[in-house]
């Protein structure tokens, strides 16, 4: 979830390496995959010998796959097709040693499980090293203020949440804002505003796309996006409080 629509550049050039052949392969399936699952041309973006939706959603071949998979139940508020699997039942999030030097993002990673847990879901989150999780989600830092993630694959939470170091210099609720919106990503959440990103980015209309089964509302829940309307809009703002809403809370209680 950037602050503004970023702009995500392919990175095979001559100078970086990792940009293989079998790489190259791997990442013109994902992007058809995405296409035949429904989304447009334009949002499906490069970055890093990865392939991203929705400016920070990295998907991976094996989720790429999943998203072309039929009949399966549809509660959503607006989510991808895969999902966590019940047998999940506990998510241990695991900072690295650099994430952790950052102040406010480890006090936001903290927050951020405490707003899941605080839910009664199907699973509860933890921040490791610790044991007796059914499922890890490694937390990293980038560059920028904002951070990305990916959508669950095989039942399983997508394994890492990149979080941006300038967020540092915003308030600790900020910070939790953006840790709890990219926790909100590996467990299956789509962006509330996916149909058009200008609701709390700003600029032009930008659809994501619906991906096919993979954005259709929870009853119960608005139909339409608003400017801090919910934790998974798109964009974020400096005064954001870090908490779910009301709406936030109705999707979570459908799905877990």
């Amino acid at each position: 979830m950037f602050k503004k629509a970023a702009v995500l550049v392919a990175s095979c050039g001559a100078l970086l390496s990792g940009c293989g052949t079998d790489l190259e392969s791997e990442n013109q399936e994902i992007v058809a995959n995405l296409i035949e699952a429904g989304f447009p041309a334009d949002d499906i973006m490069e970055a890093d010998g990865q392939v991203y939706v929705g400016r920070d959603a990295h998907v991976s071949l094996a989720a790429s796959r999943e998203m072309l998979q039929t009949g399966k139940e549809t509660q959503e508020q607006y989510r991808t097709t895969n999902l966590v699997s019940s047998s999940v039942t506990k998510i241990c999030v695991n900072p690295t040693s650099t994430f952790n030097s950052y102040t406010r993002l480890s006090q936001g990673l903290d927050l951020a499980i405490q707003n899941y847990n605080q839910r009664g879901l199907s699973f509860t989150m933890a921040r490791g090293p610790t044991t007796g999780c059914s499922a890890n989600i490694t937390a990293t830092v980038t560059s920028g203020a904002g951070g990305s993630a990916g959508f669950p694959s095989g039942g399983l939470p997508y394994g890492t949440i990149n979080i941006g170091t300038s967020l540092n210099t915003y308030s600790v609720d900020v910070n939790e804002h953006v840790i709890t919106h990219e926790l909100g990503h590996t467990i299956g959440f789509r962006h509330s505003d996916y149909y058009n990103r200008s609701i709390s980015c700003g600029g032009s209309a930008t659809n994501e796309g619906t991906a096919g089964v993979g954005a259709i509302l929870i009853s119960g829940t608005p139909s339409t996006a608003t400017v801090g309307g919910s934790i998974m809009n798109s964009c974020f703002r400096s005064t954001e409080s870090g908490e779910f809403t009301s709406t936030d809370i109705t999707a979570l209680n459908a799905l877990y």
